[in-house]
């Protein structure tokens, strides 16, 4: 048997080195995906890979470099300079083969940073692939973004996950000889939510802390969640604990916990976390969450994000603070939300319906003797500043996609609309 200790971590073992061992994307590198096909001409552009963590993003971009045969340096932007990127883009010149540089989490780098990339990637001494976690619009400069595809990569789903844990066993059963039967794997799933690292180091520890009985270690979701809970600190060796923390925070101020909400900023400020990147999530809160039941929860969301920028640790932690209080304490609708879900699901169910000759443009003479905006009625020229007319596609007429909230400013609006529409949408 061999020893365990001795072995890299189960996700390193398992780390593919061809598209065909590549669980998860197929979006992108499956037989007739995007990046594949790229990869497989051998016009390979800048790119960013754009997903949550443990999704593939690291492999793929080391696929790509064996597949292509190329010459590949690999960057943290954690802990590396300009110094560190400028010594890298020397020695990828001096390898002669368009080499591929690989920096994560590139949304981590400062505009200096990156604008260090810039030359490099523009005379094509290095075909760039960064990983961001982030937004690349927000975290990414404008040149070098310009220069780059971004590819976005989703969470695993449940089979995908399932076909990693059966390499896992599999794989275990070649280096160690032991039996890894998973009778339950529902905590296995939620553990890992989609992230496959998550996955595999959960599974790293419970062979790694469980007695076997006869060659054989049976995995249920009690064994699960006791042995995860009592390793946290090395389950979340890579620190992607920060993923959990940040969800904590937003469900609090969701459930209308300020209590709880303040805690967990606090331990984001304490480990160091980017104050922006928090910010950011209760912009996005702010729209999701509370929307029109408290439209200012949006407008003091921006404002902290502006704040935050402008002054940065220590202080923005009372900024931080101020807003995420005032979010969690908000009434709470998720109705424009729905709203934009709703509409996106019709639009994608009922295709591109046509525009309702009445309310299309009509710029040119030729358009208006066709009718174009013909029966426009110009709200404004009635009373109250309405007049009953059909904004909708003929195929969708009537369909209502806003369901105002329960909540005293959202229910203004319900008796508005309803006072307008009568029992068109039902309101």
């Amino acid at each position: 048997m061999h020893d365990k200790n001795l072995l890299p971590p189960l996700a390193e073992q398992l780390r593919p080195f061809s598209f065909e061992g590549y669980v998860g994307q197929q979006h992108l590198v499956g037989e007739n995906g995007v990046l594949r096909l790229a990869v497989e001409s051998g016009n390979l552009p800048s790119m960013i890979f754009w997903g949550p963590p443990g999704v593939g993003k690291t492999t793929l971009a080391s696929i790509i470099s064996h597949t292509l045969n190329r010459p590949f340096f690999s960057l943290s932007a954690i802990n590396s300079g300009v110094k560190d990127i400028r010594e890298v883009i020397e020695k990828a010149d001096s390898s002669g083969s368009n080499a591929i540089l690989f920096i994560d989490e590139i949304h981590r780098f400062s505009k200096s940073q990156q604008d260090s990339l810039l030359g490099a990637v523009e005379k094509g001494v290095v075909t760039l692939i960064g990983a961001t976690t982030e937004n690349p619009s927000f975290e990414v400069i404008g040149p070098l973004l310009s220069r780059c595809q971004v590819y976005i990569l989703k969470p695993l789903d449940e089979e995908e996950l399932r076909t990693i844990i059966i390499k896992a066993v599999e794989k275990i059963r070649q280096t160690t000889g032991l039996e890894l039967v998973i009778k339950e794997d529902e905590a296995l799933m939620r553990i890992s939510g989609g992230d496959a690292r998550k996955l595999l180091n959960a599974i790293d520890i419970l062979t790694g802390t469980s007695k076997p009985l006869n060659g054989t270690i049976e995995i249920d979701n009690a064994l699960t969640l006791t042995v995860i809970q009592q390793n946290l600190a090395l389950y979340d060796k890579n620190g992607e604990m920060h993923y959990d923390i940040i969800s904590a925070f937003i469900k609090s101020m969701r459930g209308s916990d300020p209590n709880a909400a303040v805690y967990w900023l606090a331990r984001m400020i304490e480990s160091g976390e980017d104050p922006l990147f928090i910010a950011r999530r209760m912009l996005i809160l702010a729209a999701e969450d509370i929307g029109n039941a408290n439209p200012n929860a949006l407008l003091l969301a921006n404002s902290c994000f502006d704040a935050v920028h402008k002054t940065g640790y220590p202080e923005c932690r009372i900024i931080l603070s101020q807003c995420a209080t005032y979010l969690a304490c908000s009434p709470k609708s998720n109705a424009s939300y729905m709203a934009i879900e709703n509409a996106l699901l019709l639009v994608k169910t009922k295709g591109d319906l046509p525009v309702p000759i009445q309310i299309r443009n009509a710029p040119t003479k030729l358009m208006k003797n066709l009718g174009y905006g013909a029966d426009y009625k110009y709200a404004h020229s009635f009373e109250g500043n309405f007049t009953e007319m059909e904004f909708l596609p003929e195929k969708i007429i009537g369909t209502k996609l806003y369901d105002p909230g329960n909540n005293p400013r959202e229910q203004e609006f319900r008796t508005r609309l309803k006072q307008y529409w009568k029992s068109k949408y039902n309101y």
